[in-house]
């Protein structure tokens, strides 16, 4: 039972965790959905992944921050939906802090936090459109173009912005800490990854559109945050 807004609703306690189980559930099947319809056309139009990290490190950094990202996340959904919709003793430990909220307070930052994913999503829709036939997990493709349109003319790597407003989305939706430990490591492993050979660094040794590249670095000085990084 919540009083929001002077109103009391009958909300039974596991709701808020069914709702933040479907939203994180609903991120995952759009982001492998939009993936999978990507990437054959961007194979089929752009050629295949012509060039690769080659260092430890480059090759490292892409599954040290995909991990870090999915971890939290799925360990969540399985365990609240194994555990009837309510989170177990473990993880509760892990929680956000609640002596300065009221539980309706909470709640409503949960659900808050809920629907921002979803229009989250839409800007990932966004950037996915405009990236089109360019899309790669990393490296670079045999027909490279800098995107330069829509996210990209703000920042030069949206999806990677997008990836750490959501990891802030899940530790205000599950209200844990466990996502904030995970943005802290998902934004180390881009900070390394962005300039070496798995990211900026391939685009760069790249004749075809090195010189383009540089110009719009000049143009779009954001990597991932505007104004900040």
């Amino acid at each position: 039972m919540y009083s929001i807004a002077g109103l009391t609703i009958p909300v039974p306690p596991q709701a808020v965790e069914v709702l933040a189980v479907l939203t994180t559930l609903r991120f995952f099947q759009y982001g492998i959905s939009r993936t999978r319809a990507i990437a054959p056309i961007a194979k089929a139009e752009s050629g295949a992944i012509r060039s690769s990290p080659t260092t430890f490190i480059g090759k490292a950094v892409t599954p040290i921050h995909a991990l870090a990202s999915f971890i939290p996340s799925v360990t969540y959904v399985l365990c609240v939906t194994g555990n009837l919709f309510t989170q177990p003793a473990w993880m509760q430990r892990m929680s956000l802090p609640d002596d300065y909220f009221q539980d309706e307070t909470k709640a409503v930052l949960r659900i808050a936090a809920c629907a921002l994913t979803f229009v989250l999503l839409r800007f990932v829709g966004r950037t996915f459109t405009h990236l089109g036939n360019q899309w790669h997990a990393v490296g670079r493709r045999e027909k490279p173009r800098v995107v330069q349109t829509g996210p990209y003319a703000v920042v030069r790597h949206p999806l990677y912005m997008n990836m750490l407003i959501q990891q802030a989305l899940f530790a205000m939706m599950f209200w844990s800490y466990a996502p904030l430990v995970g943005l802290g490591i998902v934004a180390g492993a881009f900070a390394v990854k962005i300039p070496i050979e798995a990211s900026e660094g391939l685009i760069m040794e790249d004749a075809a559109v090195a010189a383009e590249y540089r110009a719009y670095m000049q143009r779009v000085p954001a990597r991932v945050i505007p104004y900040l990084w």
